[in-house]
């Protein structure tokens, strides 16, 4: 640690610093919580992360007041991290993906700037919010996502299909139905639809719409294992 970063360590702005990024944090969850139950693609860490990050930009700008170079350049990095923050974000299958990593890149700037304006313990203190944001919010996540869904105007919709004989539809819709739940995967609407002659499609169309793909992968290798179901698979879609 330079001379210059111990001389820029102020008690007073410290508080100022912590007082911002908890009021960032707090009140950019609170507009996340409501996207994450609505299950949009940009959720509860996607919003606080970004909420954190111009925290800490903003906050950098007030202490950087009267040090035009300072301010000019940090401009050029907020500007220039966007560039790459898109470059992580992919849209696959119908499934949006990167959002998080994309915000967390431009959290990380943030700290990378605080610690360039030798603001140490204000970039230790952003570090300290976006791990929060990254691992603490995880599990809230991760229980709004497994919730039902009522609101038809979801982003993306996971279905998984199921393929067997017309009179074993009963046994299958049931097996279907018990895998779904053993998997902590559960339905938001189960379709029938007739599929050739003496075939039936059964369509499961999840509530969750933030899933894990090897976890569904393997539920359909189980599905279709079961000797009464002929095919089994499953697919993201994008709804407007």
């Amino acid at each position: 640690m330079d001379v210059e970063a111990i001389h820029n360590i102020n008690l007073t702005s410290l508080i100022d610093t912590l007082v911002s990024l908890t009021t960032a944090f707090f009140l950019g969850g609170l507009i996340g919580l409501e996207r994450q139950y609505r299950q949009r693609t940009a959720g509860l860490r996607t919003n606080v992360l970004v909420a954190v990050g111009s925290a800490v930009f903003v906050d950098l700008a007030n202490r950087l007041d009267g040090h035009a170079g300072g301010v000019h350049v940090l401009a050029y990095v907020v500007s220039g991290i966007g560039f790459l923050g898109a470059g992580v974000i992919m849209r696959e299958e119908g499934n949006v993906r990167g959002l998080n990593t994309a915000a967390t890149l431009w959290a990380s700037a943030a700290v990378g700037g605080a610690a360039g304006a030798d603001l140490i313990p204000e970039a230790v203190l952003a570090t300290l919010f976006v791990l929060a944001a990254n691992t603490l919010l995880r599990p809230i996540v991760n229980a709004i996502n497994r919730k039902p869904l009522d609101d038809a105007s979801v982003e993306v919709t996971n279905t998984v299909y199921v393929i067997a004989e017309r009179n074993h539809q009963k046994i299958v819709m049931s097996q279907l139905e018990d895998e779904l739940d053993r998997s902590n995967h559960p339905v938001r609407n189960l379709d029938l639809h007739s599929f050739g002659q003496n075939e039936v499609e059964i369509e499961a169309t999840l509530a969750a719409t933030s899933v894990n793909g090897d976890e569904l992968d393997a539920l359909v290798e189980r599905l279709a294992a079961l000797p009464t179901i002929r095919q089994a698979f499953w697919s993201p879609s994008t709804t407007e």
